[in-house]
């Protein structure tokens, strides 16, 4: 007998090559799959804990500062009535003291719709207003139809509409030269008390 030779059509070869080669793709995928979805799930865990130590350290954001007003311009009324207005280049409330705002420059006017209003600058100062009380150091002028002086300090009450300081006062009023160790503006700045080793020099009419 004659020995029977079999062999596989050309067709045939071709499509068992693309089988082993689309056989060989799926057990290479079987791996490289899921080991990228570990490299990713790796990489997140490392983006949130990089993320949430670098968000502790973050310096304060701009919401945390304290409130900051350029030019602000303050009005009020004492307790009789009359109108005041303060000014000053910036005010920046206490971030520990909310009732406490520190003025740079301030500018304060007395009886500002009166006749005759007197007018207060310093370099800086102080407003409580749980107390209504606003105090002006360094450099303070005061300068009014009926005096003009300098002072280190000064105090003004709000409610009542007091000016008093203590600390060396000097300067020109209605009568004269005048220096003393504590003073107080009183009735419109119409009324000045000196107090404390007074001096003076009256001017001749």
């Amino acid at each position: 007998m004659n020995a029977a030779t079999i062999s596989a059509e050309p067709g045939q070869r071709r499509d068992f090559a693309r089988w082993r080669r689309r056989s060989r793709l799926i057990r290479r995928l079987r791996i490289l799959l899921p080991a990228a979805i570990a490299l990713i799930l790796l990489s997140m865990a490392g983006f949130v804990v990089h993320a949430t130590v670098m968000g502790g350290r973050a310096p304060p954001s701009e919401g945390d500062e304290p409130i900051q007003l350029v030019n602000p311009r303050f009005v009020g009324r004492d307790d009789k009535g009359r109108a005041f207005v303060l000014t000053a280049t910036v005010a920046v409330r206490d971030e520990n003291d909310y009732q406490r705002v520190v003025l740079d420059k301030p500018t304060l006017i007395l009886d500002e719709e009166g006749a005759n209003p007197t007018r207060i600058t310093a370099k800086s100062g102080v407003y409580r207003e749980d107390r209504r009380v606003l105090n002006l150091d360094g450099g303070v002028k005061m300068n009014g139809s009926n005096a003009n002086f300098d002072t280190a300090s000064s105090i003004f009450n709000t409610a009542t509409g007091e000016l008093e300081g203590q600390g060396q006062i000097s300067g020109v009023g209605s009568l004269g030269e005048i220096t003393a160790k504590s003073y107080g503006v009183y009735d419109k700045g119409e009324r000045l008390v000196f107090k404390g080793g007074v001096r003076g020099r009256m001017n001749s009419k």
